[in-house]
């Protein structure tokens, strides 16, 4: 048997090249050697996203656009969250054994703690539990398949950590229950820059979408931040933010010769965005309409997601047997 991977994205937006980068590129390769999972997470969303109807339309924007992208439904099990209820009675078990101060420590209620503070509010001022109790799901959702290697931008790392944490106690105490997972991160594309410089969120609204007309992803490409050199000046390419894009999606030949004309002079900004646009395009570009024809049919995607969800709830169903009769619940 093929050990386990899996990965799993929050509906809360439209998918950006940052989150192909950072996740989808790298979970689908690992497609290649590994029997994988992926999940999208709309039960995370919650923490966030309200509006019924808001959420039931990033879920189906997620699914449609990993299916344009290639994913193979025949190698990949792939489904959504809220369809394996084993998810949540494994969180409650996990909760047992997760100590607070660890979740104290846990980076997104650190940084909501932080912000409150800076703002002069109480510190768990507007603060839910679903955020503090985030880190305990996502180790739920790790854990429940098996999970051997997850991949992760640098950002989740911790979430995987927290995960072998608590599954590494459990163990301890019931003797080996849990697969102690890894995290993957491609560290040389740990954080991909927006358009603003800071890097791609679309909590900071400053992202290149996966899929949308050429028009409005040309738009957002050329809103890219630069400094006030002009074309005739030498520039500095790994300060750049339109190159440290453009350097993952163009060919060597291409990334080779940009660096020569930034290194040499003549390369006006607008230049090298219009060629950055062209290489999303040709990346990107013809997997559009098949993201149109899916983007709309919901009975089609449902299935689809049905269809993981059944193989999901197989292998969670045991990994469930396999806990109630450890810790003696039957």
């Amino acid at each position: 048997m093929k050990k386990i991977a899996l990965s799993g994205i929050k509906p809360t937006g439209a998918l950006h090249i940052g989150n192909y980068l950072g996740m989808i590129k790298p979970a689908l390769d690992l497609a290649q050697d590994y029997r994988a999972l992926y999940f999208i997470a709309d039960y995370h969303a919650l923490t966030t996203v309200r509006d019924k109807n808001t959420l039931n339309s990033h879920v189906y924007g997620v699914a449609a656009s990993l299916l344009a992208l290639g994913l193979d439904t025949e190698r990949i099990t792939f489904f959504r969250q809220a369809d394996v209820p084993e998810i949540f009675e494994l969180t409650w078990i996990l909760s047992c054994f997760t100590p607070k101060g660890l979740l104290n420590r846990a980076h997104a209620y650190k940084a909501a703690v932080d912000a409150n503070v800076e703002a002069g509010k109480q510190p768990d001022a507007d603060i839910n539990a679903g955020l503090y109790n985030y880190p305990t799901l996502m180790a739920a959702d790790i854990l429940l398949y098996g999970s051997h290697v997850v991949p992760v931008g640098q950002d989740q790392r911790q979430h995987v950590e927290i995960a072998r944490d608590i599954a590494a106690a459990m163990n301890h105490n019931y003797g080996k229950i849990f697969i102690l997972p890894e995290a993957v991160i491609q560290e040389e594309v740990m954080t991909i820059p927006g358009l603003d410089g800071r890097k791609m969120s679309k909590n900071y609204n400053n992202t290149i979408p996966l899929f949308d007309t050429p028009k409005r992803i040309r738009q957002q490409v050329m809103k890219i931040v630069t400094d006030s050199k002009r074309p005739e000046d030498a520039k500095t390419p790994d300060s750049c933010n339109v190159f440290a894009i453009y350097k993952y999606f163009a060919a060597p030949e291409a990334i080779a010769a940009a660096k020569a004309r930034y290194l040499k002079g003549g390369l006006a900004y607008s230049e090298i965005k219009q060629e950055l646009f062209e290489v999303l395009d040709a990346k990107f570009g013809g997997h559009y309409a098949k993201y149109l024809d899916l983007i709309n049919d919901h009975a089609r995607l449902d299935a689809i997601l049905a269809e993981g969800a059944a193989r999901a709830r197989t292998m969670a169903m045991a990994v469930m047997e396999k806990v109630r009769r450890k810790i003696g619940i039957k």
